[in-house]
């Protein structure tokens, strides 16, 4: 996204998916100043259940952020509606939204676990 946006402000929300519960537990957040008067970008690879998505939101409405918009590579409808039910004004942009979760919260056919992506493992 930087690559789009090189003048942007980063901020960093840590959360993690609880494997059990499906919801989110945040460990970290650092967030730009002024989020009041910003357009802000909340970027995550995919929207599955919706929940870390919406805990995110809240976050950076807590700190004043009122325009968001969440980009993704891949949503569902589950986590589509999860996000809007809270937040209907943060607007979404994916590639693609795949039809369903699994029982473990994972999009089908989606991408795999992100976190496993990332960090190598899984």
């Amino acid at each position: 996204m930087l690559r789009v946006l090189p003048e942007a402000s980063v901020g960093h929300i840590g959360l993690y998916r609880d494997e059990e519960t499906l919801r989110p537990v945040s460990y970290f957040c650092r967030l730009p100043v002024n989020l009041s008067e910003a357009q802000v970008v909340l970027v995550d690879p995919m929207l599955a259940t919706g929940y870390s998505a919406r805990e995110a939101a809240s976050m950076l409405k807590a700190r004043g952020a009122k325009r968001i918009q969440f980009i993704c590579l891949v949503a569902c409808p589950p986590g589509i509606e999860q996000l809007h039910s809270v937040h209907p004004d943060v607007t979404i942009v994916t590639a693609a939204i795949d039809p369903e979760l699994n029982k473990f919260g994972f999009i089908v056919p989606g991408l795999g676990d992100a976190g496993d992506r990332y960090f190598g493992t899984g």
